[in-house]
Order: structure tokens, then C-alpha cells, then sequence
């Protein structure tokens, strides 16, 4: 017979919760799971309220949404403070900043993949919601690669720095825009794939005399998601080189991104008062890919977290500033 007030719990029921307390990657199932739920919610409200139609997204609305993803994004830092200390929380915001800042070259990219490709404004945010998807699958398996190669072989990390570095360096001597031309992946569907010559409204494949075509916009949706990845390459070992921890690696990359999605429409109209911030993002490369040499020679355990923070803010708008101090007649 059960005491009063106590409650039964069926053997079911203690399954589920015991799943759900078990750690994967290092993070309990239940703390996956709840991210995983608000971007899906995200995901359904963007596409079932917002968008059911093709439109021309207008620049305050751009705005406005991006708001609501940088707040969700700067929120959740609370709950891994709550759930996971202060620490953690300093090393997501430091995750999402760098994330968001390092994408901007990726709108510039995008904003020219759309024009080569003659993509309408209406249409635009269809290419850019299916796009978020194929980054949400792709990032996972980047980030879960790379968590298990750190895990298993700790100087992978030293790699990682070496190469932002690298590339850092590259970016301050290296002048010239990014132009748009057709991917491995693009010229390979373009010799497998039927495609049409013109845009066919929403559809990615139409269907004529009983033939499958692929329309530009599905060429559109493959650049994207290409572009993405290469700057993945980039941007996904510059947050391991912040933390190792797999679950802060993904959740500020995948809020960083969904904002940058939303905020594109107005970033694309203004891109070019930003012509300095290339420079600032050289650095913070180096500066992210250094700390770790640092931490070595000062005999630290790990280069705090309040102290990139602060460093990664300050080279930030440090750019931003100069940016738009230079370009302010233009």
C-alpha cells in the first residue's frame, strides 16, 4: 500500500525519465531535447504563421524577427548558466557572438549567390527557411565529428588554433570580393539533373510529360547550403577553440545562424557599411586561435571565458565602429 502524498510511478514512466537524465555527449537528453524543441517551434511559427505565402520581406520585419532570434539566442545563455554555471554561459555568449559576426561574410555570399541567379526577393526567404534545415543536419555532424576527434586526441584543439591563425592572416592579406560560381555540387547536379531555364514560382522540381526538372531555385538552395559549409570550416573550429563542450558548440552556432537568417533582408541593403569589419574579424581569428598558445605560456588551465568575452566584444566594435565612421558618406 502507497503512504499518503506518495505517487506511483509506473516502469515506463521511470524508463522515459531515466532517459531523459542520461548524458549524451555530456549533456543530459532532456537539455537536447528542449533546444531541440524551441527551434522546431521556431521553425513551424516561421513557415505556418509568418510566411505561408511568398513575399518580399520587408526590412522592418527583417528586423523585428531577427530581435526575437537574438533575444531567444541571448536567453538561453541564462538557462545554461542556470543549468550549467556561469562559466558555460560566459563560453555560449562567446560562442554566439563570434558565430554571428564570422556569418556576416556568409549574407554577403548569399546576397550574391541570389543575384547571379536572378532569385526574386519574394522568394528568397523560401530558399533561405529550407537552408536553415540542411544547416541545422550538417552542423550537428560537423560539431559531433569534431567534439569526438577532441575528446579522443586533445591536440586536435592546438590544430584547430593553428589554422585560425592561418586563416586570419590569410584574410588581412587577402583583398578582393567573394564571387558566386557554380560548386562541385552544383556543376554535378547540372550534369545529372534536368533543369529548367526558368523560375517555376515556389517549386524546387516540376514535373513535365511525366519528367522530373530541377529549377534555379533549387540550384539557389544547394549554393546556400555549399557557402554554408565552407564557412563551417571556418566558424565551427573557431567556437571549439571557445569551448569543447559539444552542446554549447551547437546551440550558439544554430541560434547565431537562425537569427543571421532572419536578419538577412536588412543586412543585404547595407552590407557595404560594414567594408571594415573584415579586418576586425582577421583578428579575432587570431585572437581566438592564439588563446590557447596563451593559456600554455602563462601556465593557465583555460583562458577565462569573462576575458574572451570581453576581448571578443571590444575587437567587435572596435570594426563595427570604424566601419561605419568610414563609410558614413556612402
Amino acid at each position: 500500500m502507497l503512504d499518503v502524498g506518495q505517487t506511483h510511478v509506473g516502469p515506463y514512466r521511470e524508463v522515459e525519465m531515466e532517459f531523459l537524465i542520461h548524458s549524451f555527449m555530456g549533456t543530459p537528453v532532456w537539455m537536447w531535447l528542449s533546444f531541440l524543441g524551441i527551434v522546431g517551434v521556431l521553425l513551424a511559427a516561421d513557415l505556418g504563421l509568418f510566411h505561408t505565402s511568398a513575399k518580399e520581406i520587408e526590412v522592418g520585419e527583417s528586423l523585428r524577427l531577427s530581435a526575437v532570434y537574438i533575444a531567444l539566442g541571448l536567453g538561453f545563455a541564462g538557462f545554461v548558466g542556470w543549468q550549467m554555471g556561469m562559466g558555460a554561459a560566459s563560453s555560449y555568449l562567446t560562442a554566439f557572438v563570434v558565430e554571428k559576426s564570422l556569418s556576416m561574410d556568409n549574407v554577403f555570399v548569399i546576397a550574391l549567390i541570389f543575384s547571379s541567379l536572378a532569385i526574386p526577393r519574394a522568394l528568397q526567404h523560401r530558399v533561405l527557411f529550407w537552408g536553415v534545415l540542411g544547416v541545422i543536419v550538417l552542423r550537428g555532424i560537423m560539431i559531433a565529428v569534431g567534439a569526438t576527434l577532441v575528446a579522443q586526441y586533445h591536440w586536435v584543439l592546438y590544430v584547430f588554433a593553428a589554422f585560425l591563425i592561418l586563416t586570419g592572416i590569410k584574410m588581412l592579406l587577402v583583398t578582393g570580393d567573394h564571387a558566386p560560381q557554380d560548386n562541385v555540387a552544383v556543376r554535378w547536379l547540372k550534369t545529372r539533373l534536368r533543369l529548367t531555364e526558368q523560375l517555376e514560382g515556389e517549386a524546387f522540381f516540376v514535373q513535365r510529360k511525366g519528367l522530373l526538372y530541377a529549377t534555379p531555385l533549387f540550384l539557389a538552395l544547394i549554393m546556400v547550403e555549399t557557402a554554408d559549409l565552407i564557412f563551417a570550416v571556418d566558424s565551427v573550429p573557431a567556437v571549439f577553440a571557445i569551448t569543447a563542450d559539444p552542446f554549447l558548440v551547437y546551440t550558439s552556432n544554430i541560434f547565431a545562424i537562425l537569427g543571421l537568417r532572419a536578419l538577412y533582408f536588412a543586412l543585404a541593403a547595407i552590407l557595404h557599411r560594414f567594408a571594415y569589419l573584415k579586418y576586425a574579424l582577421s583578428v579575432l581569428l587570431i585572437f581566438i586561435g592564439s588563446k590557447m598558445f596563451i593559456a600554455d605560456w602563462l601556465d593557465w588551465e583555460k583562458f577565462p571565458a569573462s576575458l574572451s568575452l570581453g576581448v571578443t566584444a571590444a575587437i567587435l566594435t572596435t570594426g563595427i565602429a570604424v566601419s561605419l565612421w568610414k563609410t558614413r558618406r556612402i
